[in-house]
C-alpha cells in the first residue's frame, strides 16, 4: 500500500529553522503534485505549499518567503524547508500526494508537529 511517511517535526524557538521530509513509497512519484498542509488546534487543515509534477511551485503568502518546497523524485522525497519560524507555524504539517491524472487518488501522510515557542 502506498505510503507516506513526515519527518523532521520538533521543538524549536522563534526565528529558526527546520527542514521537514516526506518519502513517498509504492507509487510512482514523478505522477503526484506533492503538498504540505498544516492543522493547528481548532483550526481547518490549511495548505502551506505544493509543488507539481513539472516542478511548479506554489506558497501560501503566510509562508512565502520563509519556506520552500522542492522535491527529489530519484528519493521519491518532498521536503518543506522552514526559516524564520514563527509561534503562528505551530501546528501538525501533514504530507499530500494528488494524482497528476485522471482517475488517481489522493495521500496523506500521518502528520508530523512543529512546535515554534521560547
Amino acid at each position: 500500500q502506498v505510503r507516506l511517511v513526515e519527518s523532521g517535526g520538533g521543538l524549536v524557538q522563534p526565528g529558526e529553522s527546520l527542514r521537514l521530509s516526506c518519502a513517498a513509497s509504492r507509487i510512482n512519484f514523478g505522477d503526484y503534485h506533492m503538498g504540505w498542509y498544516r492543522q493547528a488546534p481548532g483550526k481547518q487543515r490549511e495548505l502551506v505549499a505544493r509543488i507539481a509534477n513539472n516542478a511548479d511551485t506554489y506558497h501560501a503568502d503566510s509562508v512565502k518567503g520563509r519556506f520552500t518546497i522542492s522535491r527529489d523524485n530519484a528519493k521519491n522525497t518532498v521536503y518543506l524547508q522552514m526559516n524564520m519560524l514563527k509561534p503562528d507555524d505551530t501546528a501538525v504539517y501533514y504530507c499530500n500526494a494528488a494524482a497528476a491524472f485522471l482517475g488517481g487518488s489522493d495521500y496523506w501522510g500521518q502528520g508530523t508537529q512543529v512546535t515554534v515557542s521560547s
